[in-house]
């Protein structure tokens, strides 16, 4: 197989978007997404609602990202998809349809972790985004995980921290919804932070050991906090929502901000790569960019189309895997969990 003209058509199908990407040589030639309005009215992911929707929606946008790299399906050199983790009935409609068209085709099949795939979304060749060095220390940050690893090669990573209860996405929903806030409600915290005082009502953070997370208590203590409040004042979210989401969001960064310290102590190691959708948000963003003048440290922030569910960052996997020949089975299962 020629090295020098490698295509990758990678299929990501793990939670509620739909997506499909081509890399030529690891750079973007398409990336297509399609995201399920559905939910919004539930407040959440429902997994059937989103394998249906996935069903509906998978032939159109591969056509399209096919379409749009302004290639024909011969010319795909292999297939990367979503092996999990993530919903099963999602994920088994992403991984059927992928080793149908890489059966079909008579290509090679390659499964992606969907975790070590947003990390590795930072070697996609974009103008003007560096791309971090051996080894580094990857934050994964999104609704469904948080995790710290060290990573010393494109598939040696470590996981040195995870939280032990609720992802830090879910904690920006959650507190959100409490709020009254529509779902997603994650970017409508980050969008009324923006105008509020962060130090205006104080959050306890949960203490920790190593390099662990928790979030459910500070969830509660947010529930709490309103409950109380809105009983001595029932306008008090009304009057108070750009400080309150400040503090929430202030209290989040500070969670993640503190255990990354601890972990570039314990490593030694100065460079950080962030992603997932929590990755998206302007206050963890900028923080890093502070930390970078006031430590010392090198942050590498994505692409803002990389940092939620992409298949970029599945066919970016794909294109180091078909390097070294890693290809799959075409006996190969969804997981749904899936460990790095």
């Amino acid at each position: 197989m020629s090295t020098q003209n490698i295509y990758i058509l990678g299929i990501e199908s793990s939670c509620d978007d739909t997506a499909a990407a081509v890399l030529h040589n690891g750079k973007i030639l398409s990336n297509i997404v399609a995201t399920q309005e559905v939910h919004k009215q539930y407040g959440g992911v429902v997994p059937e609602l989103a394998s249906r929707a996935h069903q509906q929606n998978i032939v159109p946008v591969i056509h399209q990202a096919i379409a749009k790299a302004n290639i024909v399906k011969k010319d795909i050199s292999a297939i990367a998809f979503t092996r999990g983790p993530g919903l099963m009935g999602s994920l088994l409609v992403g991984t059927s349809f992928a080793k149908s068209l890489a059966m079909g085709l008579d290509i090679p099949l390659i499964e992606v972790n969907h975790m070590q795939a947003h990390i590795l979304a930072h070697f996609i060749k974009e103008d003007g985004f560096d791309q971090p060095e051996f080894p580094f220390i990857g934050l994964t940050i999104s609704g469904g995980h948080t995790q710290i690893v060290k990573v010393s090669d494109y598939f040696a990573m470590e996981v040195i921290g995870e939280t032990i209860d609720d992802a830090v996405g879910e904690a920006f929903d959650k507190s959100a919804k409490i709020l009254g806030l529509p779902y997603p409600g994650g970017p409508l915290i980050d969008k009324y932070a923006q105008k509020g005082n962060p130090k205006a009502f104080k959050f306890p953070k949960p203490k920790v050991e190593g390099l662990n997370f928790s979030f459910s208590g500070f969830k509660t203590a947010v529930l709490y906090f309103i409950q109380r409040e809105t009983r001595n004042n029932p306008d008090f979210i009304k009057e108070n929502l750009e400080d309150i989401c400040a503090s929430i969001q202030y209290t989040i960064i500070g969670i993640l901000t503190d255990k990354l310290k601890k972990a570039v102590k314990e490593t030694g190691i100065k460079q950080i790569a962030i992603g997932g959708g929590v990755s998206a948000n302007s206050g963890i963003r900028n923080a890093l960019k502070e930390a970078e003048k006031k430590h010392g440290w090198k942050c590498f922030i994505p692409k803002f189309e990389y940092t939620t569910d992409n298949a970029a960052m599945i066919a970016i996997v794909g294109h180091y895997k078909f390097l070294k020949g890693e290809f799959s089975d075409f006996s190969t299962t969804a997981k749904a969990r899936y460990k790095i």
